[in-house]
Protein backbone atom coordinates (compact mmCIF):
# COMPACT_ATOMS: atom_id res chain seq x y z
CA UNK A 1 0.00 0.00 0.00
CA UNK A 2 1.44 3.52 -0.80
CA UNK A 3 0.78 6.42 2.05
CA UNK A 4 1.71 9.50 2.59
CA UNK A 5 2.82 11.36 6.28
CA UNK A 6 2.10 15.06 7.44
CA UNK A 7 4.04 16.21 10.15
CA UNK A 8 4.98 19.70 11.05
CA UNK A 9 7.81 20.21 13.62
CA UNK A 10 5.85 18.86 16.98
CA UNK A 11 7.54 18.13 20.17
CA UNK A 12 6.54 16.15 23.12
CA UNK A 13 5.31 12.52 24.04
CA UNK A 14 1.84 12.34 23.01
CA UNK A 15 1.66 14.00 20.02
CA UNK A 16 -1.46 12.66 18.41
CA UNK A 17 -1.59 10.21 15.15
CA UNK A 18 -4.42 10.42 12.52
CA UNK A 19 -4.73 7.99 10.04
CA UNK A 20 -7.11 9.08 6.87
CA UNK A 21 -9.06 6.33 5.30
CA UNK A 22 -10.52 7.36 2.09
CA UNK A 23 -13.73 6.41 0.48
CA UNK A 24 -15.12 4.03 -2.30
CA UNK A 25 -13.34 4.46 -5.55
CA UNK A 26 -11.22 7.60 -4.33
CA UNK A 27 -7.65 8.13 -3.44
CA UNK A 28 -6.10 9.92 0.13
CA UNK A 29 -6.10 12.96 -2.39
CA UNK A 30 -9.28 14.34 -1.66
CA UNK A 31 -8.58 14.35 2.10
CA UNK A 32 -5.78 16.65 1.81
CA UNK A 33 -7.84 19.79 2.93
CA UNK A 34 -8.39 18.41 6.09
CA UNK A 35 -5.34 16.33 6.73
CA UNK A 36 -3.16 19.81 6.08
CA UNK A 37 -5.44 21.18 9.11
CA UNK A 38 -5.09 18.36 11.38
CA UNK A 39 -1.46 18.54 10.36
CA UNK A 40 -1.03 21.39 13.05
CA UNK A 41 -1.83 19.30 15.60
CA UNK A 42 0.12 16.43 15.14
CA UNK A 43 0.83 13.25 12.70
CA UNK A 44 -1.62 12.58 9.44
CA UNK A 45 -1.24 9.04 8.10
CA UNK A 46 -3.24 9.12 4.40
CA UNK A 47 -3.13 5.52 3.11
CA UNK A 48 -4.55 4.33 -0.32
CA UNK A 49 -6.10 1.48 -0.14
CA UNK A 50 -5.16 -1.50 -1.98
CA UNK A 51 -6.94 -1.40 -5.49
CA UNK A 52 -6.80 2.53 -5.30
CA UNK A 53 -4.85 5.95 -5.97
CA UNK A 54 -1.26 4.84 -6.17
CA UNK A 55 -1.29 1.46 -4.09
CA UNK A 56 -1.48 -1.25 -6.36
CA UNK A 57 -4.25 -3.60 -7.96
CA UNK A 58 -5.06 -6.82 -5.74
CA UNK A 59 -5.72 -9.80 -8.36
CA UNK A 60 -9.34 -10.12 -6.91
CA UNK A 61 -11.49 -7.19 -5.18
CA UNK A 62 -11.08 -6.95 -1.48
CA UNK A 63 -14.15 -6.85 0.97
CA UNK A 64 -14.68 -4.65 3.94
CA UNK A 65 -12.58 -7.20 6.36
CA UNK A 66 -10.44 -7.76 3.47
CA UNK A 67 -9.39 -4.24 3.21
CA UNK A 68 -9.50 -3.59 7.46
CA UNK A 69 -6.81 -6.20 7.30
CA UNK A 70 -4.83 -4.82 4.55
CA UNK A 71 -5.23 -1.60 6.26
CA UNK A 72 -4.16 -2.94 9.47
CA UNK A 73 -1.01 -4.75 7.70
CA UNK A 74 -0.04 -1.27 6.33
CA UNK A 75 -0.80 0.48 10.16
CA UNK A 76 1.89 -2.08 11.15
CA UNK A 77 4.51 -0.83 9.27
CA UNK A 78 4.39 2.48 10.17
CA UNK A 79 5.56 3.99 13.75
CA UNK A 80 2.21 5.76 14.57
CA UNK A 81 1.33 3.93 17.87
CA UNK A 82 -2.12 3.80 18.66
CA UNK A 83 -3.71 6.41 15.96
CA UNK A 84 -7.29 7.94 15.47
CA UNK A 85 -8.54 6.75 12.91
CA UNK A 86 -10.82 9.17 10.38
CA UNK A 87 -12.67 7.48 7.29
CA UNK A 88 -15.34 9.54 4.26
CA UNK A 89 -17.73 6.81 3.34
CA UNK A 90 -16.64 3.52 2.77
CA UNK A 91 -13.48 3.85 4.49
CA UNK A 92 -15.84 4.53 7.47
CA UNK A 93 -17.42 1.66 6.95
CA UNK A 94 -13.70 -0.10 6.75
CA UNK A 95 -13.04 1.54 9.90
CA UNK A 96 -16.15 0.04 11.63
CA UNK A 97 -14.47 -3.13 10.73
CA UNK A 98 -10.97 -2.36 11.76
CA UNK A 99 -12.62 -1.13 15.50
CA UNK A 100 -14.20 -4.63 15.79
CA UNK A 101 -11.79 -6.82 14.86
CA UNK A 102 -9.17 -4.69 16.34
CA UNK A 103 -9.51 -3.24 18.91
CA UNK A 104 -6.41 -2.97 20.89
CA UNK A 105 -4.82 -0.84 17.56
CA UNK A 106 -7.03 2.40 17.87
CA UNK A 107 -7.39 5.15 20.22
CA UNK A 108 -10.87 6.71 18.50
CA UNK A 109 -12.94 6.60 14.89
CA UNK A 110 -14.41 9.54 13.45
CA UNK A 111 -16.92 8.37 10.94
CA UNK A 112 -17.52 10.66 8.10
CA UNK A 113 -20.89 10.25 6.20
CA UNK A 114 -20.73 6.63 7.06
CA UNK A 115 -22.08 4.02 4.58
CA UNK A 116 -24.03 1.91 4.11
CA UNK A 117 -27.27 3.14 4.81
CA UNK A 118 -29.49 -0.69 5.71
CA UNK A 119 -32.52 1.04 3.84
CA UNK A 120 -30.79 1.30 0.29
CA UNK A 121 -28.73 -1.57 -0.34
CA UNK A 122 -29.76 -1.63 -3.90
CA UNK A 123 -26.86 -0.83 -6.45
CA UNK A 124 -29.26 1.28 -8.34
CA UNK A 125 -30.49 3.22 -5.13
CA UNK A 126 -26.97 3.86 -4.36
CA UNK A 127 -25.68 5.03 -7.69
CA UNK A 128 -28.16 7.24 -7.52
CA UNK A 129 -27.63 8.99 -4.63
CA UNK A 130 -24.45 9.85 -6.04
CA UNK A 131 -25.14 11.22 -9.17
CA UNK A 132 -27.64 13.58 -6.54
CA UNK A 133 -24.27 14.37 -4.46
CA UNK A 134 -21.72 15.06 -7.58
CA UNK A 135 -24.25 18.61 -8.24
CA UNK A 136 -23.57 19.37 -4.29
CA UNK A 137 -20.33 19.23 -4.08
CA UNK A 138 -17.76 21.40 -4.92
CA UNK A 139 -16.30 22.14 -8.26
CA UNK A 140 -12.83 21.31 -7.32
CA UNK A 141 -13.58 17.63 -6.63
CA UNK A 142 -14.89 16.07 -9.90
CA UNK A 143 -11.66 16.32 -12.04
CA UNK A 144 -10.02 14.32 -8.57
CA UNK A 145 -12.95 11.84 -8.32
CA UNK A 146 -12.73 11.39 -12.26
CA UNK A 147 -9.15 10.44 -11.86
CA UNK A 148 -9.29 8.32 -9.20
CA UNK A 149 -12.16 6.67 -10.88
CA UNK A 150 -10.48 5.95 -13.88
CA UNK A 151 -7.36 4.95 -12.05
CA UNK A 152 -8.87 2.35 -10.09
CA UNK A 153 -11.80 1.10 -12.74
CA UNK A 154 -14.98 1.60 -12.82
CA UNK A 155 -15.14 -2.65 -12.82
CA UNK A 156 -13.72 -2.62 -9.63
CA UNK A 157 -15.25 0.27 -7.92
CA UNK A 158 -18.73 -1.35 -8.81
CA UNK A 159 -17.60 -4.61 -7.29
CA UNK A 160 -16.62 -2.98 -4.02
CA UNK A 161 -19.29 -1.34 -3.76
CA UNK A 162 -21.40 -4.76 -3.68
CA UNK A 163 -19.34 -5.77 -1.21
CA UNK A 164 -19.86 -2.89 0.67
CA UNK A 165 -23.72 -3.02 0.28
CA UNK A 166 -23.20 -6.41 1.39
CA UNK A 167 -21.31 -5.79 4.28
CA UNK A 168 -23.27 -6.81 7.73
CA UNK A 169 -22.49 -2.76 9.00
CA UNK A 170 -25.18 -2.60 11.58
CA UNK A 171 -24.88 -6.15 13.64
CA UNK A 172 -20.57 -5.10 13.86
CA UNK A 173 -21.74 -1.10 15.61
CA UNK A 174 -22.45 -2.36 19.11
CA UNK A 175 -19.29 -4.38 19.47
CA UNK A 176 -17.43 -1.07 19.26
CA UNK A 177 -15.65 -0.58 22.38
CA UNK A 178 -13.18 2.92 21.45
CA UNK A 179 -15.32 6.40 21.29
CA UNK A 180 -16.62 7.32 18.08
CA UNK A 181 -17.56 10.54 16.32
CA UNK A 182 -20.08 10.76 13.43
CA UNK A 183 -20.11 13.52 11.45
CA UNK A 184 -22.83 13.55 8.46
CA UNK A 185 -22.88 16.72 5.89
CA UNK A 186 -26.52 18.21 6.61
CA UNK A 187 -27.02 18.23 2.27
CA UNK A 188 -25.51 14.50 2.32
CA UNK A 189 -28.35 12.33 -0.05
CA UNK A 190 -26.04 9.31 0.29
CA UNK A 191 -26.58 8.96 4.03
CA UNK A 192 -29.69 10.18 5.70
CA UNK A 193 -30.28 11.49 8.77
CA UNK A 194 -32.38 8.41 10.20
CA UNK A 195 -29.19 5.95 9.33
CA UNK A 196 -26.53 8.10 11.46
CA UNK A 197 -29.22 8.60 14.12
CA UNK A 198 -29.37 4.80 14.46
CA UNK A 199 -25.59 4.03 13.78
CA UNK A 200 -24.91 6.33 16.64
CA UNK A 201 -27.65 4.73 19.27
CA UNK A 202 -26.15 1.38 18.22
CA UNK A 203 -22.58 2.13 19.32
CA UNK A 204 -21.82 2.37 22.94
CA UNK A 205 -20.07 4.96 23.32
CA UNK A 206 -20.53 7.55 20.16
CA UNK A 207 -22.14 11.39 19.46
CA UNK A 208 -23.26 12.58 16.40
CA UNK A 209 -22.26 16.14 14.78
CA UNK A 210 -24.53 17.34 11.91
CA UNK A 211 -22.31 20.39 9.26
CA UNK A 212 -25.41 22.02 7.42
CA UNK A 213 -24.17 23.31 4.64
CA UNK A 214 -21.72 20.50 3.39
CA UNK A 215 -22.54 16.95 1.32
CA UNK A 216 -21.19 14.14 1.39
CA UNK A 217 -17.25 14.67 1.40
CA UNK A 218 -17.19 16.61 4.56
CA UNK A 219 -13.28 16.65 4.42
CA UNK A 220 -13.08 18.47 1.45
CA UNK A 221 -16.05 20.61 1.41
CA UNK A 222 -16.24 21.59 5.27
CA UNK A 223 -12.53 21.32 6.07
CA UNK A 224 -12.41 23.65 8.84
CA UNK A 225 -15.50 22.73 10.36
CA UNK A 226 -14.58 19.37 10.64
CA UNK A 227 -11.20 19.26 11.93
CA UNK A 228 -12.83 22.14 14.60
CA UNK A 229 -15.30 19.03 15.39
CA UNK A 230 -12.63 16.20 15.43
CA UNK A 231 -10.08 18.48 17.64
CA UNK A 232 -13.12 18.84 20.23
CA UNK A 233 -13.90 15.43 19.89
CA UNK A 234 -10.50 14.53 20.61
CA UNK A 235 -10.85 16.43 23.90
CA UNK A 236 -13.52 16.12 25.53
CA UNK A 237 -13.68 11.94 25.15
CA UNK A 238 -9.71 11.97 26.32
CA UNK A 239 -8.64 10.12 23.46
CA UNK A 240 -5.31 9.40 24.10
CA UNK A 241 -3.29 6.11 24.07
CA UNK A 242 0.82 5.44 24.03
CA UNK A 243 2.14 6.66 20.85
CA UNK A 244 4.92 4.99 18.92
Amino acid sequence: MHGTVLSQEMTGADIPNWVLVHGLGMSGRYLMPMAQLLAGHGRVYLPDLPGFGRSGNPPQVLSIPQLADALAAWMASQPLGVPVLIGNSLGAQVIVDFAVRYPERLAGAVLVGPTADPHALKVSTHLGRLLVDIWREPAGLYGMGLADYLRAGFGRCLRTLRHALADPVVGKLPSIRCPVLIVRGGRDPIVPQRWVELATGLIPNARLVIIPAAAHAVNFDAPEALVAEVLDFHNQENVHAPRG
